[in-house]
């Protein structure tokens, strides 16, 4: 039997597999740092979205009440550039795309019961929290501009598994000459530039990237939570910069346990909106059905890089017309008969889960599933078969089905369809072909899919 409380995550903070116990009793608190919203969503930003989604329903049908969190980073030198370019305000960006944003992650099946803080609405609670820094020690101000001071935390490097003394200046830390030391990081910075800024005791600017989600994660849940996502190029340097600054503060981790998810990359190189080789979210799901791309990101394991490639993609329509067609088949078999109810899940469900409880192993999840599909498959054709064997069948494929995000969408049949349906398949038991491909052309006509 499938035991909710043994679940191993692998944890980044640790680099070991790890048994999740979480904070609270059946609740699990979890935050995901979310887009920069300056464009489009492209492939590789889509697979941190879908596999938390995942995640989150994962946890929610064992039993566990989520709260999930996932911002938007919607101050940026990049959307001031973008606004620019156009012509327009920020907010004009910003509104564009956290809207192009939400309607993708829907169209991908992800569930919208998420809590979405913006950077903008924060930004009290974002300088207050930068005050405390400076008053504690951790943090100084240089000119009009406020740095956190990387050496005041003892702790630092926890997360990259980098020491202090290794840190090489380069692209991943900014050389500026306002810092005591080059490794110290932004917090807040006087801005010259048309974009947004705010009034604050160090002056007229706006926050760092570092601070932003560390603040919304204290006012969402108040502190210490469960699980911290995000792709493994967050891990350093934002994430670790996040925990340097919530340690000196609070003396924790800001999470229990972090968990990060692998590039998604293109034919064999990083995918970067910077160097334009990117595929874009919404022009796939024009070419592919989304749950088809939806099956891209889980048929792989969440820490294995995925090379994609258009074979991949056909691959994966492929195999979701394979559930579409198997789901329509079997609820419309079912519905002809009036037994549309749930049936007891079956055992094979256990193995699923337990697949997804070590370590969100989607990529095995799914081949029990496709284990079933192959079994249902043979029944649905079966008229020997008691009802109640493919109604726990079904039941079992749809549970599958929702802790994975693929979505088939299907409409009744009205009393007038059932009975057309239903002598069109008289007619064919009778081999009375004249009269089966007449009604068959009228289901065509109506759009009734069997």
């Amino acid at each position: 039997m499938f035991d909710s409380k043994n679940i191993k995550i692998y944890n980044s903070l640790t680099n070991q597999l790890e048994q999740f116990v979480p904070l609270k009793e059946n609740e699990i608190s979890m935050y995901v740092c979310g887009p920069t919203v300056y464009n489009h969503m492209h492939i590789g930003n889509a697979r941190p979205v879908i596999f938390f989604d995942t995640v989150k329903r994962f946890f929610k049908h064992i039993g566990y009440k989520v709260t999930y969190a996932s911002n938007f980073t919607d101050i940026d030198d990049k959307i001031i550039k973008a606004a620019l370019s156009e012509g327009v305000s920020e907010d004009v960006i910003t509104t564009r795309y956290i809207k192009a944003f939400l309607d993708a992650c829907e169209a991908v099946g992800c569930e919208m019961d998420v809590i979405r803080p913006k950077v903008t609405e924060n930004i009290p609670a974002i300088l207050e929290f930068i005050e405390k820094l400076v008053d504690n020690g951790n943090a100084y101000v240089s000119g009009d501009d406020v740095y956190f001071k990387v050496s005041s935390d003892p702790k630092y490097g926890v997360l990259s598994n980098q020491k202090l003394d290794e840190l090489e200046l380069g692209a991943r830390i900014d050389v500026n000459e306002g810092k005591l030391d080059p490794r110290d990081f932004t917090l807040w910075k006087k801005t010259s530039d048309i974009g947004k800024k705010w009034d604050s005791a160090f002056g007229s600017g706006r926050p760092g990237w570092h601070t932003e989600c560390v603040v919304m994660i204290r006012k969402i849940f108040g502190g210490l939570i469960d699980i911290h996502g995000g792709g493994t190029d967050l891990r350093f340097p934002h994430h670790e910069n996040e925990i340097a600054q919530n340690y000196c503060l609070h003396n924790d981790y800001l999470a229990n346990y972090w968990v990060h998810n692998a590039r998604l990359d293109l034919r064999g190189e990083k995918m970067s909106k910077s160097l334009g080789n990117v595929v874009w979210l919404k022009d796939i799901i024009k070419e592919y059905h989304p749950n088809a791309f939806r099956l891209a990101i889980l048929a792989n394991h969440y820490r294995q890089v995925i090379n994609y490639q258009d074979d991949m993609m056909r691959q994966m329509q492929g195999e979701w017309e394979k559930i579409e067609k198997l789901y329509v088949s079997v609820f419309r078999k079912l519905e002809l008969q009036d037994a549309l109810n749930d049936g007891d899940v079956l055992d094979v469900m256990n193995e699923f889960l337990t697949e997804m409880a070590y370590d969100f192993n989607t990529a095995n999840a799914i081949t029990h599933m496709y284990s079933l599909m192959k079994k249902m498959n043979a029944d649905v054709r079966r008229n020997d078969l008691g009802v109640d064997i493919l109604q726990s069948e079904f039941k079992t494929f749809k549970d599958m089905l929702y802790v994975l995000g693929i979505n088939v969408d299907i409409n009744p049949l009205s009393n007038e369809e059932k009975t057309l349906v239903i002598d069109w398949q008289n007619a064919r038991k009778n081999k009375d072909f004249e009269k089966a491909d007449e009604l068959r052309n009228k289901i065509n006509e109506l759009g009734i899919r069997l």
